[in-house]
């Protein structure tokens, strides 16, 4: 089915736990540039608004570091989709951090209220912390669970104060009040680097997860076929992919967290084409390459514009 495919810029860096994301949008129109590619050309771009201005001031809250920024980075997603959404576009996101795709999710959701959502998340990370069970207070490792509608207090760590709970309450209900997607319609792909109060909720909750050695073990083809088969009664399907999701021996370390043991090029690409072929596909996106980090180069953002690219073939078929 083609898309009308529109782009959203989102250079929102405030959730991550390094410097430079913010730069990762323009690291893939640069790729795309070397590569004399007219890509960026043809689909009409949307920028996000970002609260990058945060980081040059102090942290007042430390297990929900800028939150304040958070909620109205949110917002701007939320509607900026739903406004995509309710005109039939086909929203393709270039994000720099992880932490708004929560707005994402939530913009689907305001567009769609009534039919249920499928999420494919391509990731080396959970993303299921809260503000309660953080060892760091970064947000780029929440948005599932506002997602979700989870508090995970049964693994608190810490004592959050009523200012940061109010604003972890808005997050949760940016876009409809009730959570936006439930367990069973969210399947992880790749995630291997969870802490224990992830794992805790992954458990409780009986979160899907294909690892990378079950992919290498039943073949990349049956991992599809199983996610198509737990996601068959969704109506709608929102797919994220982390570049970190992929080993960074064989990409770069240009990404905030990067994890050995990822998806090669190849195989994020199988996924994000096979996937860009389904009818229930009302939107995509990427995120986390940091051109500050990468030792090659540029060479993450290059991976990703290749993927972007296949991935947009696909789209317009």
């Amino acid at each position: 089915m083609k898309r009308d495919i529109e782009i959203l810029i989102n250079k929102s860096e405030i959730t991550a736990g390094t410097r430079g994301s913010s730069l990762g949008p323009e690291a893939v129109m640069t790729a795309a540039r070397k590569r004399e590619s007219d890509y960026f050309s043809k689909f009409p771009i949307h920028h996000v608004q970002h609260m990058n201005h945060l980081l040059d001031t102090t942290v007042k809250f430390p297990y929900a570091k800028r939150i304040e920024g958070l909620v109205h980075v949110f917002q701007s997603v939320s509607s900026n989709v739903k406004a995509l959404l309710d005109a039939q576009k086909f929203p393709l996101i270039i994000a720099s951090d992880h932490g708004s795709a929560g707005g994402t999710i939530a913009g689907i959701k305001a567009a769609h209220p009534n039919k249920r959502l499928g999420v494919v998340w391509i990731d080396a990370h959970g993303d299921l912390h809260t503000p309660y069970t953080t060892p760091s207070g970064n947000m780029h490792g929440m948005p599932l669970a506002t997602a979700l509608g989870e508090d995970n207090v049964e693994c608190k760590i810490n004592e959050i104060g009523e200012e940061e709970k109010r604003m972890w309450n808005l997050l949760k209900s940016t876009g409809i009040d009730d959570p936006k997607i439930s367990p069973e319609d969210l399947v992880f792909i790749s995630v291997r680097d969870t802490e224990l109060p992830e794992d805790k909720i992954i458990e409780r909750l009986n979160i899907t997860n294909h690892t990378v050695d079950q992919i290498r073990e039943s073949g990349k083809e049956e991992i599809l076929r199983k996610t198509l088969d737990q996601l068959k009664d969704c109506e709608i399907i929102y797919v994220s992919f982390d570049v970190d999701s992929m080993d960074p021996k064989e990409t770069s370390h240009g990404t905030g967290t990067p994890v050995d043991h990822g998806l090669s090029a190849i195989e994020a690409t199988y996924f994000m084409t096979e996937l860009a072929k389904l009818d229930k596909l009302v939107c995509m996106e990427l995120v986390e390459v940091n051109p500050c980090l990468d030792e090659k180069i540029n060479k993450m953002a290059e991976v990703t514009f290749d993927v972007l690219e296949a991935t947009t073939i696909e789209l317009e078929k």
